[in-house]
Parts: C-alpha cells; sequence; structure tokens
C-alpha cells in the first residue's frame, strides 16, 4: 500500500472506529457509472460537510490491495446488487490536492509546480510496486502498462480537487497548467477509455468555466446548488440527527435551530455534518463553524457593494429571502462582475442556503447567522461598517431577535437603506 497508489483502508477503519452515520448508499450511485460515459463525477459542497470521510469511504471500498468485507458488511451499500462486483476491484490513485500545495509552500517551489509534483509521486509509486516498468516512460505509458499487468482499471479519487484554484485565485498560469494535467487523465481519446474505470472528485467550487463551457468538460457535476440525488449525502439528515440526538441525549430542536436550514427536494431538510457531530460529542450547541481563508476574503468582496449588496446582507441577517442568479458565477475566487456572483460564492461556502425552485437565498441557521454577525461587526472603517452604524437598532433587534420596526419608525430611522453619513 502506498500514501496514493492504493492507499488501503486505514482511513475509512478510523473513521468507523468513532460514530458513524451510515453514507455508504452513496457508492451505489458511483458504482452505477463506472466503465460508461458518465463514470466522470464531480461533487462539490461547503468546508466541513464530509467530503473527505467520502473519499476516504471510497478508497477503502474499491481498492483492490486490501479486503474492506469487515467494514462494509453490515454496512447500507452491502445490501444492492453490485456490491461484491465492485468491492476491491480496482487499482485506486487517491490525491488530496491541498497536501501538494503544504508540500509546494515547505519547499519553496510555486503553485505551477504542483502538477509536476503529483506525476512525480504518482510515477515513483508504480515503479516501486513494478520493476518492469519503464523509468523513460510518461505517468500514461505507465499506468497503461500497470493495468495490462494487473488486470484492473484506476478508480481516481481526487479529494480538494479546487484548492489550486481557490490558493492560485491571481495565477492564471498555474490554473491552466492544473487544468491541462486533468485534461491529460480525464480527456484523452488514447488514455481514459483504457486506464479510468472511474473518477471521483470532490471540492467547495464547481469546475472552472472557461469561457462559457466547464474547463472539464466530461465530468458529471453535482453542487451544492443542484446535487440531485446526492443529495441526502450532501450532509446529515432530519431523521439522522434525531437518531443522534437520543443516541448522545441531545435536545433535537436545538440542533434543528443551531444546525438546520439547507433543503434539498430529494432529500429535505440537511445539516452540517461537521458542526453536528462536534456539537454532539461536546454536549454543547453552539457555532464550530470553522473560519478559514476563504471566508476572511469574504468582507472583501461584500465590501465592493455591488448593487446594494451590503444592505442585502443586513437583510439576510434580519432574516429575509432574497432572489439570485447562480448562472453568471465564474466558480473561482477572482471573476466578480455583480452581486449575485458574490451571493451565489456564498451559496458554495455555505453561508446561504438556495431554494432552487424559487431562486432564493437566506441565512440558513443560528451558527451561519452568528457567524456572519462576527464578519461584520469586526469590520472598522469600512462602507459597511458604516452602514451598520446607521442601522444600529436594527441590527441589535434583529440578532436578539426582536421586532424593532415600529419603534425605528418612532425614531425617525429607515434602518436599511439609510444614509451611512460622513
Amino acid at each position: 500500500m502506498g500514501m496514493y497508489l492504493n492507499p488501503g483502508n486505514h482511513g475509512f477503519e478510523e473513521i468507523l472506529n468513532n460514530k458513524y452515520v451510515d453514507k455508504t448508499g452513496m457508492i451505489r450511485y458511483i458504482n452505477r457509472t463506472i466503465s460508461t460515459t458518465q463514470k466522470l463525477t464531480c461533487i462539490s459542497r461547503p468546508r466541513r460537510f464530509g467530503k473527505s470521510l467520502a473519499a476516504q469511504m471510497l478508497c477503502a471500498y474499491y481498492d483492490a490491495s486490501c479486503d474492506s468485507h469487515a467494514l462494509f458488511d453490515h454496512l447500507e451499500i452491502s445490501r444492492t446488487d453490485d456490491y461484491e462486483k465492485h468491492l476491491n476491484q480496482y487499482n485506486v490513485i487517491y490525491l488530496d490536492i491541498s497536501g501538494f500545495i503544504s508540500n509546494v509552500f515547505r519547499s519553496g517551489k510555486n503553485l505551477c509546480d504542483v502538477p509536476d509534483m503529483i506525476l512525480q509521486a504518482i510515477q515513483s509509486e508504480l515503479k516501486a510496486d513494478c520493476e518492469q516498468l519503464q523509468p523513460e516512460a510518461s505517468l500514461s505509458e505507465n499506468l497503461i502498462a500497470y493495468v495490462k499487468r494487473t488486470g484492473k482499471k484506476f478508480v481516481f479519487i481526487i479529494d480538494e480537487w479546487d484548492a489550486i484554484i481557490r490558493e492560485a485565485k491571481n495565477d492564471p498560469i498555474s490554473q491552466k497548467r492544473y487544468f491541462s494535467f486533468l485534461r491529460e487523465l480525464f480527456k484523452n481519446g488514447n488514455f481514459t477509455p483504457q486506464v479510468v474505470a472511474a473518477a471521483y472528485m470532490t471540492g467547495i467550487l464547481p469546475i472552472k468555466k472557461d469561457g462559457s463551457q466547464s474547463a472539464i468538460s466530461d465530468f458529471q457535476e453535482y453542487t451544492i446548488l443542484d446535487p440531485v440525488f446526492f443529495a441526502e449525502f450532501t450532509g446529515f439528515t432530519e431523521a439522522e440527527v434525531y437518531d443522534l440526538c437520543i443516541s448522545f441525549g441531545m435536545d433535537f430542536s436545538e440542533a434543528k435551530a443551531w444546525y438546520d436550514g439547507y433543503s434539498f427536494e430529494r432529500a429535505g431538510s440537511i445539516y452540517n455534518p461537521y458542526s453536528v457531530m462536534t456539537a454532539m460529542q461536546r454536549g454543547r450547541y453552539q457555532s464550530y463553524w470553522q473560519k478559514t481563508s476563504a471566508s476572511e476574503a469574504l468582507m472583501t468582496y461584500i465590501n465592493m457593494n455591488f448593487e446594494g449588496l451590503q444592505e442585502d446582507i443586513l437583510r439576510l441577517i434580519a432574516g429575509e429571502e432574497l432572489e439570485v442568479y447562480t448562472g453568471g458565477f465564474e466558480n473561482d475566487f477572482e471573476t466578480f462582475k455583480s452581486r449575485d456572483d458574490v451571493l451565489t460564492l456564498l451559496i458554495h461556502l455555505g453561508y446561504l442556503a438556495y431554494d432552487q425552485t424559487e431562486g432564493l437565498v437566506r441565512i440558513p441557521n443560528e451558527e451561519i447567522r452568528s457567524e456572519l454577525k462576527k464578519l461584520i461587526q469586526n469590520e472598522q472603517g469600512t462602507k459597511l461598517a458604516g452602514l451598520i452604524q446607521a442601522s444600529r437598532q436594527l441590527l441589535q433587534d434583529t440578532l436578539s431577535g426582536d421586532d424593532c420596526g415600529a419603534e425605528m419608525e418612532q425614531d425617525g430611522c429607515s434602518c436599511i437603506g439609510a444614509d451611512p453619513g460622513p
């Protein structure tokens, strides 16, 4: 077993050693795509929504270098017709792109070097496992030879696939090199059909657009805007959270207030799994939202104030729902042309919940409301700070859940939309 080539099932074994909510049903949807024209899958969802856990689960299920019956025989996937057909039947290449980025920074290299580091890492493990491979051959040539030697195609599992897009947001050369690497693997008629049984990529952002099209057009995308049949695997369902509350002796109504609010047609209410599990384990409901560099950059975008965006943020905090057009978003962190682009980014980051049927966004729950409160109240000397100052009473009453409308009218304050003044 290696780090990248056939990494085994130890990661998923550790996950099962904790309290585990069974999400193995997702595997049956990947199984249906194997060796078909639909075999390339990209799923995007916010941080802390179980992306890495799902990647470890898939490694354990498909990896031919181990026997994972003991891990899966009691789980949902074992009750499907093709459970045995695909269990431990493929070579696996597992890549955590954020790990490669960390290695680049530690070694003093540039982000444009990440594709070469990935190639070298895979080549090194291929050669260590199979001495017959040619040292001077390309990665694609060696992967083809490895498939012929083992009789098993590859399942590629790529976690944090969009980390380069996020980190190299102002570096088009690095982004271009990375997409060229992905195209060589997954859009190469001389290679992909011979080697790739399936691919599963997961990250925060949908695949970046190249003009009006996806930069890797052969992938089937399932985003937080429209997860389709992956909806129930985006987070915890309401029934799952209810069962957890019973198991841990926690109040379900409080869990709902703190972490509910994301909703999909095929799954109903969906909860942030990281926050729910942390609350269960610690026995306390509060915000466990993890602040990231992406969230810190939000205020830069909000302070651009596209089309009154700052006032819209206060309206959202006040509990309103707003219309949004998501089709113009370029799936990156540098191309913002409108208020709708910023609101769409907030959906992908998990700060807003999206109603696909109505085209509306809202703040999903108390956890997110409290985090947005922290973000905007920490702003000093900005346009938003001025707006907050002018609407101080509205903001205070909104965050405490009081109705301030009549009182504010008596005071002669128009609240949202008030002139922030000098």
